[in-house]
């Protein structure tokens, strides 16, 4: 193991090689089932036949960058795609979800300023929030380890409860820019916002001139069942962030926004060099097709239902599970013991697992995993909690 790379990230001790399917293999050709999808992006698994052809192509033209000084085929299709799937009208294309959820930021300021002038810039997040690490997401992001080596934090972003009384006392067409909210709060421990919250929360914002963002970079893009998760709710937002699984593992994401919204933004407002580039987007467009499939979102629906029966049946056999939550592949298991303990012992039994805080265990399984892998899984997460 090297000490070269600078020590943000506390690694496995295993070196992995090579993956197949729903399976990591390392140096050792140990075999790991993967309950993580590397932290929610690789929905189609590993080595997928698709997405490598998908890759050949795109290279096989040249045009791996050009820059966004210059039109590519595949941002644009790919634009095209996700309008006509969503409650948008333009696309801007980025490189990760702490970018996306900055860009969103800034569009929701621009249109801020331009309706309610300086003093309208307040972005509301809330509480169990996980929205990035740069300075303006982790301003919006409610773990304090994140936070507070790195005061003072972007000013104007707040973080409230998750309560419509409070909320109602917070948010002003004067002052307020935008609220920003996960329909299921990844990291901060697998909480599904519950539905009537999420449609006042939009009728709020509406009735106030204020713009609802919402971040669908984890919980998005066929997780919960549905391609997008903000359609079991019966609303739609202003804003919508997306990246994690876009591009098949290769890095990709992306803001979604409403015609009033995007008529804010100018040239020169916001940018990047590598958005939206002739290979990622190439290999994102496959990717779109492949999870928008019905088949697959009926899928994911179908064993995500059984997967929450057992997780119940798990938690009704063992005291030491407190609660579960989730939908679709994207559950939190909440335990006694140090959910880094657990983890650790899950992989040595070859399962591959992720917290969501300190006693919550985060399950995010490719989304073509099947049953039987699925059980599997089940049984060495029951033997690692013990």
């Amino acid at each position: 193991m090297t000490d070269s790379l600078l020590g943000t990230y506390r690694r496995a001790p295993m070196e992995l090689v090579r993956a197949e399917g729903v399976r990591l293999y390392d140096a050792d050709g140990k075999a790991y089932l993967d309950f993580a999808s590397g932290i929610a992006v690789n929905a189609l698994g590993y080595n997928d036949a698709g997405v490598n052809a998908a890759i050949a192509e795109a290279a096989a033209t040249g045009l791996i960058h050009t820059s966004n000084l210059f039109r590519t085929a595949p941002g644009e299709q790919l634009a095209d795609k996700l309008v006509a799937a969503s409650f948008a009208d333009k696309v801007f294309f980025c490189n990760s979800g702490a970018e996306a959820n900055e860009g969103a930021f800034k569009f929701a300021r621009r249109w801020a300023r331009n309706v309610g002038g300086p003093a309208k810039h307040e972005i509301i997040s809330l509480r169990g929030a996980f929205h990035g690490r740069l300075f303006g997401t982790v301003a919006a992001t409610d773990r304090p380890q994140y936070r507070n080596h790195f005061r003072p934090l972007a000013g104007g972003i707040h973080i409230h409860e998750r309560s419509i009384d409070e909320l109602s006392r917070v948010i002003s067409d004067e002052q307020t820019a935008a609220v920003i909210a996960e329909p299921i709060q990844g990291e901060g421990g697998v909480r599904v916002l519950d539905a009537g919250f999420v449609r006042e929360l939009r009728a709020l914002t509406a009735e106030r001139n204020v713009l609802l963002i919402l971040d669908e970079i984890q919980c998005g893009y066929g997780r919960t069942g549905s391609f997008f998760a903000y359609e079991q709710y019966g609303i739609t937002p202003d804003l919508l962030t997306m990246a994690k699984p876009m591009a098949g593992g290769l890095p990709m994401g992306a803001v979604l926004l409403t015609q009033r919204v995007a008529e804010a933004v100018q040239p020169g407002d916001h940018g990047t060099t590598f958005g939206g580039g002739p290979l990622v987007a190439h290999v994102a467009n496959h990717v779109f097709d492949r999870l928008r499939d019905p088949a697959l979102l009926a899928h994911v629906r179908r064993e995500g239902e059984w997967l929450g029966d057992q997780l119940l049946a798990l938690s009704a056999r063992s005291a030491k599970v407190r609660a579960i939550r989730g939908r679709g592949f994207m559950w939190g298991v909440d335990v006694t013991d140090p959910a880094k303990d657990v983890v650790a012992r899950a992989l040595s039994q070859g399962l591959i697992l992720v917290g969501a805080g300190d006693h919550t265990l985060r399950l995010l399984p490719p989304l073509v995993m099947e049953r039987r892998d699925l059980a599997q899984g089940l049984n060495a997460l029951e033997a690692a909690i013990g």
